[in-house]
């Protein structure tokens, strides 16, 4: 099997996907567009996966691979591929498939309780989760849910967490890769921001992540591992 990543930024892991990844001995491509604009052709592999990023879904402008980006990843969503978007790859997933992009006004950050809808038990990916559990959120832009598609997830702030279009495609607002590991990272690498987003975090974030960020490690993987499987 053949997946392309898309990173969308400098920094950027692989997380509980890049763990179920090479459990399944999967070859991986990774583009870097934001540096150099080249993306896959939608033949080229029988997955994508697109990360998150700083910029917003909608940034033309300064990152003109974006609207490409969104087709790609409709094309090969309609293709019946397996397609994954994480954040801003949701964010772009949902605009390539005719959702309406929200910017700003969609703050969550850290380790934030999800709730399933009901569709989401009988889901190849989220049905073995429990009904709420929590996982890590950095974001502050949101989107509709595509028209067609099927509402897996949600909050009270981000009404759309995730959804499923098609066979295998995947949108989810949160950073389920995203171990204790990359959390520590991302505290360490951008503690502003962080500090900015949630007072106190610095502080907080070592015991927050001993309770909640154990829990989200397990349900992570096992997300990464279910959405492997429909490759």
């Amino acid at each position: 099997m053949r997946v392309a990543i898309i990173e969308n930024m400098e920094m950027t892991h692989h997380g509980q996907v890049g763990v179920a990844l090479n459990e399944a001995a999967v070859q991986i491509d990774v583009y870097r567009p934001w540096r150099d604009g080249i993306l896959p052709e939608a033949a080229d592999h029988d997955a994508l996966v697109s990360f998150g990023g700083a910029q917003a879904a909608l940034d033309d402008g300064d990152y003109p691979y974006l609207p490409r980006l969104a087709d790609l990843m409709a094309t090969k969503a309609a293709l019946n591929h397996a397609v994954l978007g994480i954040c801003l790859g949701s964010q772009v997933l949902a605009r390539g498939l005719g959702a309406r992009n929200l910017i700003g006004g969609h703050v969550e950050f850290g380790w934030v309780p999800l709730h399933l809808t009901q569709a989401a038990a009988t889901d190849a990916v989220l049905g073995q989760l429990p009904a709420e559990f929590a996982s890590f959120e950095w974001h502050s832009d949101h989107f509709t849910l595509p028209p067609g598609s099927v509402h897996l997830a949600k909050t009270a702030t981000a009404p759309v967490q995730c959804f499923r279009a098609h066979r295998a495609a995947y949108g989810m607002q949160f950073h389920f890769e995203a171990n204790r590991a990359v959390v520590a990272d991302w505290t360490r690498s951008f503690p502003e921001a962080a500090e900015a987003l949630l007072p106190g975090w610095g502080q907080r974030h070592a015991a927050r992540a001993a309770t909640e960020g154990v829990a989200a490690d397990a349900f992570g993987l096992t997300i990464a591992r279910n959405w492997v499987a429909l490759i």
